[in-house]
Formats: structure tokens, C-alpha cells, sequence
């Protein structure tokens, strides 16, 4: 019955079914993502770090924080880097109405004109069948990742850096922040350690290129699955 209903929303929607969470390849190629952003604090010294090591990445960024910081949305795009849809403000996508649904992307996608490319990811990766379907709906790919450090509730960069480069593989989509919009603690919004962690993973594997999440799916077939993960309940 499953694969049933999947190979119909195949036909219906007319793309490979699932969301993104990697490529299939043997190249030594990965991607690095970032949410959150763009962050006046920290976002200029992370693209400065790529640029000193030759890297591109792909920056989830929030229409809110873009629309603040339309110099930060420019640069990224300038200096050859994505920006794909975080959504407006952060909330649970899968949580919400159709209609607050639509107003989350749009709003973001207006925000991030003309640079925002045709890929979005949910906040805290939370996604059911129906917010799915509505992201492809608006004409997007969703992307979530198959490496995550918890950047987000690590302030410790050289361990950080260490559990990337373990973990680093072909093909990988890799999430990291560059800044946070909810947080456990207040000395996690310092994305010092991150930014550390990134400078020193690019130094250690020079045999590794680091493209846009687009770039990837460019050498190798995209590997997708179905992702569906919904908040914890309260209480």
C-alpha cells in the first residue's frame, strides 16, 4: 500500500519521490550547508573562511533575518555560494495550515529575491508527507542532510572539527549553523566554535572539494528518502 501511494505521488507530482539527504558518488565531493542566517556577527567571517580556502556552500537562510540583512543575502550570492528557503521566522512547518504555511515560504522566497535558489529545508528538519508535498507544490526540492555534528549545542571547535572530518564521506550534505534561532543555552549562540571547526576540517582535507548542495547533485545521483520527523510533545 505504501509503494502504492508513493509511485502515485511520483505520477502526480512527475519527480522522483523523497526528500534529499545526500549523493551517490565515489568523487571525494561534499557539501556544507548552514541555517539560521544570514548573521551579521558571524556570517561575514564564515565567508571569509571559505573564500580563503576555495569552499562553496549552500546557506539556509530566514526570510526575517534576510529581509534585515539584504548586504549579508547579496554577498553570499556574489561570492558564489546558494541560499535556498528556511522559512520566514522558524517555526515547525509541519505544524501549520496550509495557508501559514504559504505565508512562511512566500514571505522567505520574496525576502530572498533574486538570489534564493529552488531548495528549501524545513526548520529543525520537521516534516510530514503534507508539508512535503506543499514545499514541492511551491516548486521546491527539500533538503535535509545525512551528517550532523549538533554544531548547535556544541561550544568546543577542535572537537567539533574532529567529528567532521570522522564523519566526512562522498557524496554527504553536511549541516552546521551559522547562526541559531532557538537555543538551549545562551553560550551556544557564539558560532565561534563552529566557524573554528569549518576553518580547520578545510585545512585538514584539501582532497576534498566542498560545493553547493546544486554542484553535488551534479556529480553523482542524488540519494533521497522518505523524512518524516515531527517535534517532541510538551508534557
Amino acid at each position: 500500500m505504501k509503494a502504492a501511494i508513493k509511485d502515485g505521488v511520483k505520477k502526480l507530482l512527475g519527480i522522483p519521490f523523497g526528500t534529499i539527504v545526500g549523493v551517490a558518488t565515489t568523487r571525494p565531493v561534499a557539501a556544507l550547508t548552514f541555517d539560521d542566517g544570514p548573521d551579521p556577527a558571524y556570517t561575514p567571517r564564515l565567508l571569509d573562511i571559505l573564500a580563503r580556502h576555495g569552499a562553496k556552500a549552500t546557506f539556509f537562510m530566514l526570510g526575517e533575518r534576510a529581509s534585515r540583512h539584504p548586504e549579508l543575502v547579496a554577498r553570499v550570492a556574489r561570492e558564489g555560494h546558494e541560499i535556498g528557503n528556511h522559512s520566514w521566522d522558524h517555526p515547525s512547518l509541519a505544524s501549520l495550515s496550509r495557508e501559514e504555511f504559504d505565508r512562511q515560504i512566500d514571505l522567505a522566497r520574496i525576502a530572498l529575491r533574486p538570489h534564493g535558489a529552488r531548495l528549501m529545508r524545513p526548520p529543525h528538519g520537521y516534516q510530514t508527507l503534507k508539508s512535503f508535498l506543499s514545499a514541492r507544490r511551491h516548486g521546491y526540492e527539500v533538503v535535509c542532510w545525512n551528517i550532523d555534528c549538533t554544531d548547535w549545542q556544541i561550544d568546543d571547535g577542535p572537537a567539533l572539527a574532529r567529528s567532521l572530518d570522522e564523519r566526512l564521506a562522498s557524496g554527504a550534505i553536511i549541516l552546521l549553523h551559522d547562526s541559531l534561532a532557538v537555543f538551549s543555552e545562551k553560550r551556544f549562540i557564539d558560532r565561534r566554535p563552529t566557524l573554528d571547526a569549518v576553518d580547520r576540517l578545510l585545512g585538514a582535507r584539501p582532497d576534498f572539494r566542498f560545493l553547493t548542495v546544486s554542484e553535488l547533485m551534479q556529480a553523482g545521483a542524488p540519494v533521497r528518502r522518505f523524512w518524516r520527523s515531527l517535534p517532541p510533545r510538551s508534557g
